[in-house]
């Protein structure tokens, strides 16, 4: 894995939130996509707000802390993004770049957390 700065994963949750919100835009407009479109946006959105969060964090339990709100988020964002293919409100091909960019997020978040845990 790449070892990212701080304002990159900052830049880089920030765009992950925004294709969400553009993602949900495009929804169909109906009852579902409004319930599942809202719920992607607020998790996506609070990802990018909490990763900020954490930059700002006064200690070490603090830091680790705010990182366990990302890591839920990010979490929470690929399960909306999942039932938004598994409907067929958008086809899983379309949605598949982000998919896999919120894996790697996963993936980026929860060993900063593991890592800010073991240094504890």
């Amino acid at each position: 894995m790449v070892d990212m700065t701080e304002e990159e994963l900052k830049e880089r949750t920030k765009q992950m939130a925004l294709r969400a919100i553009k993602l949900v835009m495009s929804l169909p407009k109906n009852d579902v996509s409004n319930i599942l479109g809202r719920q992607l946006v607020r998790s996506a959105t609070s990802v990018a707000a909490n990763y900020r969060a954490v930059c700002k964090a006064r200690s070490r339990a603090d830091f680790i802390s705010k990182l366990g709100i990302v890591e839920e988020e990010i979490d929470e964002t690929e399960l909306w993004l999942e039932l938004i293919a598994d409907t067929g409100l958008i086809k899983l091909d379309r949605l598949q770049n982000l998919i896999d960019e919120v894996k790697q997020l996963i993936a980026i978040i929860a060993a900063s957390r593991i890592t800010a845990k073991r240094n504890k």
